[in-house]
């Protein structure tokens, strides 16, 4: 997953309204799933392999059934989902390349490299003249990932000079992902640029993705760059806090479990957690690392009003594992937000995955 559908990925967050557009997506069930305690009996359902793949090819339908939904974020995020099942993934690829949303055409792009559908690159190139600075990111990435012949200099005139830092941190994201040791002085230099019209929430979040990069490509110092990140100090900052915690598990940043563990629980003077975002982003991010030990906090938030918590729950219980989340997932299928229910069907997919 290039990120947790939860929080979305870095091209949802920079799209934006007006990028996704669309309509609200399916519903399927008129109530939030409960959080109870899963009994004995529906926790050992899951130990029967014919069980598993029965609730695993309920969440492949169903994030059939979003890839064509009307409302372009939920084709995003079910694109997004489909990366651990490649050959499935494939068939929603001609036609994503050619929607008529960018959000949806770039994620296409990004998942043919992602998942090196060479077959499909041939297809991408096109949107190497797309309108949108997204998709023309995305389309470069496509084709070197797959061994194409492509020209990769607008790459670094986006991260250099787009007006926009959400267009900066896509291309840096994308620069991490292609492994490139030689593109360190672009980031460096990208780090620097100003942002003279840019909100100081946008500056931080391109900030974390050029300092991701960075990690990414050898520079382990600046992980600490990510750390300083965790602790908002104002409600804009919730985002980058939650992104934040969110890098350091994709790192596996080993030196920032005490840190990490200890906003999970922190208190404020009056008693007050941390809000929920940060948390779950935490948890999942410990469990990244192999500290599996926060479904409690899932369970915390799985029948939240908020449907953005419910889905971070879905994903959270997906990174933390263990078979007696499978019924919670179950559950979560079927929310009424198709935003929950793609974040939960991807965490059965990634939970019900075969080794190999």
């Amino acid at each position: 997953m290039i990120r947790t559908i939860a929080l979305a990925s870095t091209l949802i967050a920079a799209a934006g309204p007006a990028m996704l557009g669309g309509c609200a997506g399916k519903n399927h069930a008129s109530k939030i799933p409960s959080a109870a305690p899963v009994s004995p009996a529906a926790a050992a359902k899951y130990q029967d392999p014919v069980a598993t793949s029965t609730l695993r090819e309920r969440a492949m339908d169903r994030l059939t059934e979003l890839a064509n939904d009307p409302n372009p974020q939920l084709r995003v995020n079910a694109l997004e989902a489909m990366l651990v099942t490649p050959a499935r993934l494939a068939t929603f690829i001609p036609a994503a390349l050619k929607d008529p949303n960018p959000a949806v055409r770039s994620t296409a792009a990004m998942m043919v490299g992602k998942a090196k559908l060479k077959d499909l690159s041939a297809a991408a190139r096109p949107l190497l003249t797309d309108t949108s600075p997204f998709v023309r990111a995305s389309a470069i990435f496509a084709l070197q990932r797959c061994g194409a012949e492509v020209d990769p200099s607008s790459l670094a005139g986006l991260i250099l000079n787009d007006p926009s830092p959400r267009v900066r941190a896509h291309a840096a994201y994308l620069l991490g992902e292609l492994g490139e040791p030689s593109a360190l002085g672009l980031l460096h230099e990208a780090a620097k640029a100003p942002n003279a019209r840019a909100s100081t929430a946008e500056v931080k979040l391109m900030q974390l993705q050029v300092a991701e990069a960075m990690v990414k490509l050898g520079e382990e110092d600046q992980t600490a760059t990510i750390r300083a990140a965790l602790y908002p100090a104002r409600p804009e900052d919730l985002e980058v806090a939650a992104l934040a915690a969110q890098i350091l598990g994709q790192l596996r940043d080993k030196a920032s479990e005490a840190e990490l563990i200890y906003l999970t629980a922190r208190e404020d003077r009056a008693g007050h957690k941390l809000p929920a975002e940060i948390r779950l982003a935490c948890a999942a991010a410990l469990a990244r690392m192999g500290k599996t030990q926060g479904t409690f906090l899932a369970d915390e938030y799985a029948s939240n009003p908020l449907p953005a918590l419910r889905a971070q729950c879905a994903y959270a219980y997906g990174e933390i594992g263990r078979t007696e989340n499978l019924p919670k997932l179950e559950a979560l299928l079927e929310d009424p937000d198709g935003i929950v229910q793609v974040s939960a069907a991807a965490a059965v997919l990634r939970m019900t995955a075969v080794p190999g």
